[in-house]
């Protein structure tokens, strides 16, 4: 019988697929996930308007997601705390991508944006079933704080117009839209502005005095509040009017290659962003919690979720900052809160669906530009600027692409300065000259220069600290070359290859062009390595062979014992440094060695 189908290996399957927090359900889980899931309902009401609303589509949508999503996610996810559902990164993603194609809100534009959700769950879901997990490691946290600023930026501008209360160019033309806000300002409905600002200041004090409070609600809330005593809809204030269905249903997107075509870029960065978010909010919430995350099975857990949610008329999803963590702040303890949450809403929707119809649109906007600001992290701002210049670049660079370009581009853009600035570091890895410092017990051996210690005068001993590869061969080539300039009488050197394990056949190759090199000049190459699994690979190479075992070394103290006594005695009669242990049997001014012992005939 074939292993894959023994019975215990189909039990295993089996078992693979049960949730692993189906033993740690309870009575007290159950009551703990009963009420962050309620909690979680109450959040998830404005934010499925204000998400929809940043997406460019009607406010049902934002629920419709926020229901069989988050349900998918969590019965798929690794992370028993994290939620999934509409996140401002890729609502603001999806209207940069199909704004330009369609107007947003009409029913072609729906369409796509539900077309485009199920193409982003199969690239996630390609991701997960050749685990490359990996892959989303090379978007580095500095591109994400460049991409997320500059995006909330964005979001902030595509507001400023229900805001004012007046019609502005779209932010896609950013010079355009800014120099239309003056002109919009004097003609600003101050019915408007009043509802937007209620919402933002309500909203940001009780975020301050008052954290545990669903501040988003209440601010949208009383923004419709004053709104009505405004008059409303009949004084002229814009208002989501009567939702669409509550209950989504089911229809198989529509799915061509001109899509694929129109859209294949942008489904990429939209699904590269949305694994990003997943990992990085279940990551955060296991180190409060201590639990293990599965990357690969986020990664399926978010494609399974985007693929059935396009049947259900959902667009993008991923896990969301804000739910996620005021669910594990709830006490959550188990998938269940986000299952719960998803069946809460439904029923609040049931009761209160008709109420949204009031709700003023510069309310919301208030609320949008209060989840803008928040997402700026200016203290990681700060970090970046004073820590690092190459940090600073990477995230300066992808901010300005996300303002001047698009998101999608900016992702890219990002992507490639990371990896460009990885790559340049990789090629110029750390090559010093090192001597044994006589302070310490053993000599221990540090970087000569900046310690101010003495280097005998015939052996170099360099250090490397980086890989030896194709890419950084050149720059190490021309530095020996430099350093054979520099120092003439130091023919012999111990190459010390801290990195030895990276070692390709071009580093091996320079390995052995360098030994020919000392050879020729009357000196000698030794190498020291760290492991014998790099000895392995260095026979592989052939340059065990070339170098012989006497000229491999696995401990810096067997290669200064080996090297030393086959230095120049002549130079070591007149040599006052005494650097090595081993210098004490080496000849010494006035005649006799250091250990006070004739030198032999």
């Amino acid at each position: 019988m074939d292993a894959r189908t023994s019975p215990r290996a189909l039990r295993a399957r089996v078992s693979a697929l049960v949730p692993d927090w189906i033993g740690l359900t309870s009575r007290h889980t159950l009551r703990a996930d009963l009420m962050a899931g309620l909690t979680g309902a109450t959040l998830v009401l404005p934010q499925g308007v204000a998400f929809a609303a940043i997406a460019g589509l009607p406010a049902e949508y934002g629920f419709y997601t926020a229901m069989v999503s988050t349900l998918t996610a969590a019965l798929l996810g690794s992370s028993w705390q994290a939620v999934s559902g509409p996140t401002t990164a890729l609502s603001i993603m999806l209207f940069a991508t199909l704004s330009g194609s369609y107007v947003p809100g009409s029913p072609e534009y729906i369409t796509a944006a539900i077309t485009l959700c199920l193409m982003i769950g199969l690239i996630q879901l390609a991701f997960a079933l050749a685990r490359l997990g990996a892959l989303v490691d090379f978007v580095s946290h500095s591109v994400m704080t460049g991409f997320v600023t500059g995006a909330a930026i964005l979001i902030a501008l595509s507001q400023i117009r229900h805001v004012l209360g007046v019609a502005l160019p779209s932010t896609s033309d950013l010079g355009a839209f800014l120099s239309a806000i003056p002109e919009g300002a004097l003609a600003a409905d101050w019915r408007a502005l009043a509802i937007s600002g209620a919402a933002f200041g309500i909203g940001l004090a009780i975020k301050l005095w008052r954290p545990l409070w669903p501040n988003y609600l209440a601010a949208l809330m009383l923004a419709t509040g004053l709104s009505l005593l405004l008059g409303g809809a009949e004084a002229g204030i814009a208002t989501i009017g009567p939702l669409g269905e509550i209950v989504p249903s089911m229809a198989l997107p529509d799915l061509s290659l001109g899509d694929l075509r129109e859209f294949g870029g942008g489904a990429m960065a939209i699904a590269i962003v949305g694994l990003l978010e997943a990992l990085s909010v279940s990551r955060a919430l296991a180190l409060r919690s201590g639990q293990m995350i599965d990357g690969n099975r986020e990664f399926f857990a978010q494609g399974v979720s985007n693929v059935i949610g396009s049947l259900f008329r959902c667009y993008p999803s991923s896990a969301s900052f804000t739910r996620s963590g005021i669910n594990y702040d709830a006490g959550a303890r188990t998938p269940l809160s986000a299952i719960f949450s998803s069946a809460f809403l439904f029923g609040i929707l049931l009761l209160v669906a008709p109420a949204f119809a009031v709700v003023p649109i510069p309310g919301i906007a208030g609320v949008i530009m209060l989840v803008a600001w928040r997402l700026i992290d200016f203290r990681e701002i700060r970090h970046l600027v004073s820590s690092s210049s190459t940090e600073t670049i990477i995230a300066g660079v992808t901010f300005v692409t996300v303002l001047l370009i698009d998101l999608e581009t900016a992702i890219y853009v990002g992507v490639l300065l990371s990896l460009g600035f990885f790559l340049r570091g990789a090629a110029r890895p750390f090559l010093g000259q090192g001597a044994p410092d006589p302070s310490t017990p053993g000599r221990v051996f540090k970087h000569a220069a900046p310690n101010g210690l003495q280097e005998c005068p015939q052996l170099m001993v360099c250090r490397l600290d980086g890989p030896l590869f194709f890419g950084s061969v050149e720059f190490l080539r021309r530095e020996f070359r430099r350093l054979e300039r520099e120092r003439p009488l130091q023919k012999t050197m111990l190459f010390i290859v801290k990195g030895g394990g990276d070692i390709d056949l071009a580093g091996a190759d320079l390995i052995l062009d360098e030994a020919r090199r000392r050879d020729h000049l009357g000196g000698a190459l030794h190498l020291q390595v760290k492991t014998p699994r790099t000895l392995t690979k260095l026979a592989r190479f052939k340059v065990l062979r070339s170098l012989t075992r006497d000229r491999l070394h696995l401990s810096k103290g067997d290669a200064i014992a080996e090297i030393v006594p086959k230095l120049d005695a002549g130079i070591c009669a007149s040599c006052e440094k005494r650097i090595f242990l081993e210098c004490a049997g080496r000849p010494a001014p006035g005649g006799v060695r250091s250990d006070g012992r004739s030198p032999p005939s």
